[in-house]
Parts: structure tokens; C-alpha cells; sequence
């Protein structure tokens, strides 16, 4: 069954293999080491380097619309027959934010706010990166139904580290 695993960049390794992922989104500024896992291809691998703000800041890459754009690409030439792990630095922010904007590409069909509530049942840290899901609301002709979705689940619960979660494509979430 296609699954996405959200997890912190501390639990990769682990994650990958555990749940033999063909796939691997990486969300993080390219000041921070990280190594691929080796079952990993290059090519099957999607490296967003940009800061974790939701503001433009002096000397910080915030979210962009081409990452977003990046990464709806990379998730369309996904053939789900693996799972792909989605991760960041904390895998609190963006990586949430990248399951979440994966599963509203994956599942036209879904609500939004019904997506956004299973995320949040996955996961009571997750505080996905409003600025970009913003781009991929515009970029998915959601007509800001992503961003109100985001908004009513609130920031998650704090945590220095998210715990490792499943977001199935197809059964619910």
C-alpha cells in the first residue's frame, strides 16, 4: 500500500529502511549535513533547501513557489509502489507540510480540512509551513481551502523533535 512517513532528519536511516522506501523528499537548509541512505537513488531523492520561516528574513531562503512547484513534480513521477519519507530538520514543519501538500496533489478528491485533521491525528506536532502550502494551494487550484485547512488545525503541540508517522494515500487520509 503507497504510504507516506514523515520523520525528523535524526530518524532517516531508520525510517527508510524500515519501511523500505523508494523514495526520500528532503526539506532542509543546505547548510545542514545529510547523508542519502543508501537504498536511495539519487534521482529518487528531492533535495528543497530553503529556511523554515514563513516571512522573507534577511540572510534566510524562505519557502518558494518553485519549491512547491518542485516538489508537486517530483511527487507526480512518484510510482507509489514504495513508500516515499518525507522529511526535514525537526519533522514538525516543512516536512508536514510536504506530506500534506502530497496527499491534496495524490487525492483531488479529498477535502482539505478533512486531510488536514488526519494529519493532525497522525501527528499532535505537526505544524505545517503555512507559506508553503500557500504556493501549492495556488499552484493546485485549491482556492485557499489548503491554507484554511492548515489554519484550523492550529500550531501542534511543542516538541524539540516530531515522532515518526504513516499517512496512507488511500484509506482515509
Amino acid at each position: 500500500m503507497p504510504r507516506i512517513i514523515v520523520c525528523p532528519l535524526s530518524q532517516v536511516p531508520t525510517t527508510v529502511s524500515t519501511h523500505s522506501a523508494s523514495h526520500l523528499v528532503t526539506l532542509i537548509k543546505d547548510r545542514t549535513r545529510i547523508e542519502r541512505p543508501s537504498s536511495i537513488l539519487s534521482e529518487r531523492q528531492l533535495l528543497l533547501n530553503f529556511d523554515d520561516i514563513i516571512e522573507p528574513m534577511e540572510g534566510m531562503v524562505p519557502p518558494s513557489e518553485e519549491h512547491a512547484r518542485d516538489l508537486l513534480t517530483f511527487i507526480g513521477m512518484w510510482d507509489r509502489q514504495s513508500p516515499i519519507v518525507i522529511h526535514c530538520y525537526a519533522g514538525i514543519s516543512r516536512s508536514t507540510a510536504a506530506a500534506f501538500i502530497t496527499l491534496c496533489s495524490l487525492r483531488p478528491d479529498r477535502a482539505e480540512a478533512e486531510i488536514a485533521q488526519n494529519l493532525r491525528a497522525a501527528s499532535p506536532s505537526a505544524s505545517p509551513n503555512i507559506r508553503l502550502v500557500g504556493f501549492a494551494d495556488r499552484l493546485l487550484g485549491r482556492k485557499g481551502r489548503m491554507v484554511a485547512a492548515i489554519e484550523s488545525i492550529g500550531r501542534g503541540a511543542d516538541a524539540f523533535e516530531g515522532i515518526p508517522f504513516v499517512l496512507p494515500i488511500d484509506d482515509g487520509a
